[in-house]
């Protein structure tokens, strides 16, 4: 997880789920799947997540998007993966 700012105007973060590939070409993709839409990518994983974060900034400058960061609360997150 990566801890994001909730707004510019919150004075407490809120951890938001992140799925990080590395892709054939070699660049990471993340994408945080609380919100629809929400990827970026970079060459390495810190410009990444610094590209998710500037995503994620602009989506919280829309009130719905805010309000799902508000209402969420998990209690528990896993990642798992099964082979097909």
């Amino acid at each position: 997880m990566y801890n994001m700012t909730m707004d510019k105007h919150a004075k407490h973060h809120t951890q938001l789920p992140l799925f990080v590939e590395k892709d054939e070409d070699g660049f990471y993709v993340v994408e945080c799947p609380l919100f629809g839409g929400c990827y970026s990518q970079g060459k390495t994983l810190d410009t990444a997540l610094n590209n998710i974060r500037e995503v994620i900034d602009l989506l919280l400058e829309e009130p719905e998007n805010r309000n799902i960061l508000r209402l969420y609360h998990p209690q528990e997150l896993s990642l798992h993966t099964i082979t097909v």
